[in-house]
């Protein structure tokens, strides 16, 4: 019993409590990495709105991230290049997008520039050391900037169809008057046509516009005779004879 105490433990038992070790190292280790680039995460969003978006005009804000992502970009892309590893805060296009522009020189600075003088030039220089803060930074700008594109694109297409819409109710209102125009006037000439119809129909006049009499029966009375035309009494054809 003491002997098996007191013998070496199992090498593959030390091997994979060693793995074991390992594992549960490399997972916290990563825990830890993923929380830190959260918090720089948030800490890059914060520094553009309300940083960037609230204090300038949606036009200068949206330059200046422009202007960031292309620095942050061609830097990593070519992190050797000397001319990506800094900036002129002189030059012109910088002054004005990321020195005079709120809150965008601040975002360089925790990308990892740093104020430096070479040769009485004032300069922004990258530091190396910063790499992940760069990355994270870019990506940031990448997400803002395609998320404002979009919604750019949609208020664009939302005004479009507004208008389109207005111009289809004008046009519709316009058909719908040429409508009863029409309507109108096939409903005047339908009431010309009836009155024309009518007309043909009544009865003949005279050149007075007065309705022509009908011509008298036979046995009317002729006016101061007091006979009628079919009178039974004879005709007397000569006189009586004269009286003394």
């Amino acid at each position: 019993m003491s002997s098996d105490t007191n013998s070496p433990p199992d090498p593959e038992f030390l091997a994979a409590a060693a793995q074991r070790r390992s594992a549960t190292t490399g997972s916290a280790v990563s825990g830890f990495e993923l929380l830190r680039q959260h918090e720089q995460q948030q800490k890059f969003r914060r520094l553009i709105d309300p940083g960037i978006l609230r204090p300038n005009s949606h036009e200068a804000a949206m330059a200046s991230l422009k202007i960031l992502s292309k620095i942050s970009e061609n830097l990593l892309r070519e992190p050797e290049n000397p001319k990506f590893r800094q900036f002129k805060s002189t030059n012109d296009t910088i002054r004005r997008r990321l020195i005079e522009t709120k809150g965008a020189l601040e975002y360089a600075i925790e990308m990892g520039f740093r104020p430096e003088v070479k040769e009485f030039q004032p300069l922004y220089v990258w530091n190396e050391r910063k790499s992940e803060e760069l990355r994270l930074g870019a990506q940031i700008l990448q997400e803002t900037i395609e998320l404002a594109e979009k919604k750019s694109a949609r208020s664009q297409t939302s005004a479009a169809e507004t208008k389109a819409a207005a111009e289809a109710a004008k046009r519709n209102a316009l058909l719908a008057f040429m409508d009863d125009r029409k309507t109108k006037m096939l409903r005047d000439q339908r009431d010309r046509h009836n009155r024309e119809v009518r007309a043909l129909h009544r009865p003949s006049v005279d050149g007075e516009g007065t309705i022509s009499p009908s011509p008298p029966p036979s046995n009317a009375e002729m006016p101061g005779s007091g006979h009628v035309l079919s009178s039974p009494d004879p005709v007397v054809d000569e006189l009586p004879p004269y009286r003394d």
